[in-house]
């Protein structure tokens, strides 16, 4: 039986039931808990260290109201970097490779974003939709185009991550296959291409990191707008 490269994208099913929550919920355990001792253990340390980092330097630019969201957007970008990196351990499943799942993270915050600076200051939130100092001529069909980038912008969010992690995943699956073909027929290759295997995972466990930080910095760029 033939698989196609995308069956590994397929959510996991047992008895008809999908096995997406389960993905979900599981990395958490690994995460280790806050304690009530003077000192902290490494994993602990780290994490600690890595939260604080993480949100000072996202909410630098961003004035005190919207700070509120510190809790929201740092537990997002925790549970994005474990779901990406999580992926590539042989025999796990990529939520977060789910168009479905990314477009209802981004879709909602954006939207609670964009609610959130109708309430405040509405004044301001559709300023942007006209920029200062347009043509009167031009002032129709610049505010269709911005009105147009501003509800482009969650399908952004959810697509760039969908199709960075999908394209990472498609290209380790590729070479891991020429390598297991090459290695009987031509070693020496299967050598060289087993090495570009190892950059390539490298490569996509950076990226999974780096994709969870942009979805991350990008919603904390249109808070900044809105409050």
């Amino acid at each position: 039986m033939t698989l196609s490269l995308f069956d590994q994208f397929l959510s996991p099913v047992v008895c008809w039931i999908p096995l997406v929550a389960i993905a979900i919920i599981l990395p958490w355990i690994l995460f280790p808990s806050p304690t009530t001792r003077w000192m902290n253990n490494r994993n602990l340390t780290f994490q600690n260290w890595f939260l604080g980092q993480s949100t000072s330097q996202i909410f630098l630019p961003i004035n005190p109201t919207g700070h509120k969201w510190a809790l929201l957007l740092s537990s997002l970008l925790i549970f994005l970097t474990t779901m990406n990196t999580a992926g590539l351990l042989p025999y796990t499943f990529t939520p977060t490779s789910q168009l479905s799942i990314n477009m209802g993270l981004a879709g909602a915050l954006w939207m609670g974003v964009v609610i959130l600076g109708m309430r405040t200051q509405p004044t301001h939130s559709l300023g942007h939709l006209l920029p200062e100092g347009a043509p009167a001529l031009l002032t129709p069909i610049l505010v269709i185009i911005e009105t147009i980038s501003l509800f482009i912008r969650p399908i952004a969010l959810g697509v760039r991550l969908t199709a960075n992690l999908t394209a990472g995943h498609l290209l380790i699956q590729l070479t891991s296959t020429a390598t297991l073909a090459l290695l009987t027929i031509m070693p020496v290759t299967a050598i060289f291409t087993g090495v570009l295997l190892f950059l390539l995972a490298l490569l996509e466990g950076a990226v999974a990191l780096i994709q969870a930080y942009v979805f991350i910095l990008l919603l904390s760029l249109y808070l900044q707008e809105n409050v």
